[in-house]
């Protein structure tokens, strides 16, 4: 197995069990769930540096370069480093480092409709942990948004070594969650990531936006309009 994060492990002790409900824990996804981004953001800061629409996605989430930073091979800050070094053929260093340093200064928002649901759930009792494909910078972030106790525990790939959807990051998030895989419901944005979960014998949900909630509310057996 992945080495246990000690830290995530501790806050997700000493929670009650479920009693008759389907489910011990909720395994949630952070970006297209938790945090939601504006893609309005990246082209005016493209256009300010001078750099072809699309040219810093395109570039940093080419596997070669986005893999090493979330399985913690490499930081945050050297990632960005790669891909300024990347984007410098064509634009120079100084100017891709400033345009990667303009990119990675917002930390998205919270989506308040999935934080509400998630608070209401650890409220019910079931234990939540947030299983996300992440850089080192993540702990950042999730101070920066308020998130980083809105959760019983975080599973970080850059932290474990393994990335969503390899079976061992499932199978650690559910130990961190203290349960059995067919007692986790999973919900992520990303289809290949929920059909990682289902094989390792969770039930999960394709989120799709804030209207999918209702539907994660019933399958934990919660009825929140109460």
């Amino acid at each position: 197995r992945p080495g246990q994060d000690v830290t995530a492990a501790a806050r997700s002790n000493g929670s009650e069990p479920a009693g008759d409900r389907p489910f011990d824990v909720l395994l949630c996804d952070l970006d297209g769930v938790l945090r939601v981004w504006d893609p309005k953001l990246w082209p005016p800061i493209e256009q300010r540096h001078g750099l072809r629409p699309g040219a810093i996605y395109s570039t940093a989430f080419q596997a070669e370069l986005l893999l090493p930073p979330v399985l913690g091979q490499i930081s945050d800050e050297q990632w960005r480093l790669a891909v300024a070094r990347e984007l410098a053929g064509e634009y120079g260093i100084e100017t891709a480092a400033a345009a990667l340093a303009d990119w990675a200064a917002p930390t998205g928002r919270v989506e308040p409709a999935a934080f509400a649901l998630v608070q209401q759930v650890r409220a019910a009792g079931i234990r939540t942990v947030l299983v996300t494909n992440a850089t080192s910078r993540l702990d950042r972030d999730l101070a920066a948004l308020g998130l980083d106790d809105a959760v019983d525990a975080v599973v970080n790939s850059s932290r474990i070594g393994v990335v969503k959807p390899d079976r061992e990051i499932y199978l650690h998030a559910a130990e961190i969650g203290g349960a059995e895989p067919q007692r986790c419901l999973f919900i992520d944005d990303t289809p290949a990531n929920v059909v990682g979960a289902e094989a390792v014998g969770m039930t999960a949900l394709l989120y799709t936006g804030p209207d999918m909630l209702p539907v994660v509310a019933t399958t934990l057996g919660l009825d929140l309009a109460g």
